[in-house]
């Protein structure tokens, strides 16, 4: 499964990394919002909590949707190159029209994705659209039934609502952490557009994750992004700006985010910091074939002895009471999940299992499901 961006056609300048103060002060929210996605976060989420009032954490509270779950459209760059300042972005954001504003802010159901109802109808003026709208708000709690609810009222109050929410926010905390983060974005930033330019889109995209790759064919050419849902858009759609932008993230880890609404620009949020623990799996695939191949309980004892000492498949056989063909399946089994070592000693073949994968399955398992 993969989330891809098609890019056939687009000239390779079009696509362009810059950070962003609006992506990162969504990003530092989420992780306010969901400080258990981010273990290495987890001070920084406590310290900065406890030093807000509490009333910017109730309105935080009441709009967190917007960034918890997912990423509202709203709250990642419009253009090409994000412009240096919050201030400026929420700027682009007010230019957006209601229509334009409301779909984007209302777009999110409770599974986390995204859905634009009623074949792209406005629920400002298509009534089974509104209602569909409010029957998504509802089913997340009363909090944000109240805000879909006021917003397709009066779409002017909320805005400068919200607005004045995330302003807050940047006075509150936000600021400083810009200050501090921004250096390392812009660089980072530079790195990957220098490496675009010198080594090609396949060298740059794997700098900014493995799991993001370049697919080519005949007739198209995509970017892929290796995620446990399926999605599609392009950079090329009319009316909008061509062309896709990266935004490098702090706060991102483990999370990979891609916009892919039709009308609106493809991004890509990344993180430029993770734990020690990489690297992970290449694809969610290559996760789902390590959960298997450790969900047998045989194999679940070959990995006993085989993370003790290498041991050749005639004795794993004798020592388990297994026919050498069985063994042989099971070793195989983790073999493809890229779970074994092998040497050889003159005509024999030894197996040990690779503990550093097995100490990851965990981690991987979180990152696949939150990327």
């Amino acid at each position: 499964m993969s989330v891809d961006i098609d890019i056939s056609g687009l000239p390779t300048e079009r696509i362009v990394f810059g950070p962003s103060p609006l992506a990162e002060l969504g990003a530092a929210l989420h992780v306010l919002s969901e400080p258990a996605h981010h273990p290495g976060l987890h001070g920084w989420a406590t310290t900065t909590a406890a030093g807000l009032k509490p009333d910017l954490l109730g309105r935080m509270a009441e709009a967190e949707f917007l960034w918890r779950s997912t990423r509202s459209d709203i709250l990642l760059p419009r253009g090409s190159m994000p412009p240096a300042t919050l201030a400026e972005e929420l700027d682009e954001v007010d230019a957006l029209d209601d229509e334009a504003y409301v779909a984007a802010a209302l777009e999110i159901n409770a599974s986390g994705c995204t859905l634009r109802s009623g074949g792209g109808r406005s629920p400002l003026v298509d009534e089974a659209a509104r209602d569909a709208a409010l029957e998504r708000a509802s089913a997340r709690g009363p909090r944000q039934l109240g805000f879909a609810q006021h917003l397709l009222k009066d779409p002017a109050t909320v805005r400068t609502w919200v607005r004045r929410l995330l302003e807050d926010c940047d006075e509150a905390f936000f600021a400083d952490v810009w200050q501090r983060v921004r250096p390392q974005l812009a660089a980072d930033a530079r790195g990957k557009t220098d490496l675009l330019r010198r080594k090609g889109l396949a060298d740059a995209l794997e700098a900014v994750s493995p799991t993001v790759t370049i697919e080519e064919t005949a007739r198209s050419r995509r970017i892929s992004i290796d995620k446990l849902a399926d999605g599609w858009t392009a950079a090329m759609q009319p009316g909008v700006e061509p062309g896709v932008t990266f935004v490098p993230s702090t706060f991102g880890w483990p999370h990979l985010i891609v916009r892919q609404a039709p009308g609106w620009r493809p991004v890509v949020g990344y993180p430029v910091s993770a734990p020690e623990l990489r690297p992970g799996p290449r694809t969610s695939q290559l996760m789902e074939k390590r959960l298997m191949a450790v969900a047998h309980p045989a194999r679940i004892r070959l990995c006993w002895a085989l993370a003790r000492a290498p041991y050749t498949t005639s004795e794993l056989a004798q020592g388990f009471g297994l026919s050498a063909s069985e063994v042989s399946r099971h070793l195989k089994t983790l073999r493809e999940a890229e779970m074994l070592t092998t040497r050889r000693h003159g005509r024999y073949v030894q197996h040990q299992l690779d503990v550093t994968v097995v100490a990851r399955l965990g981690s991987d398992f979180l990152e696949s499901i939150l990327r």
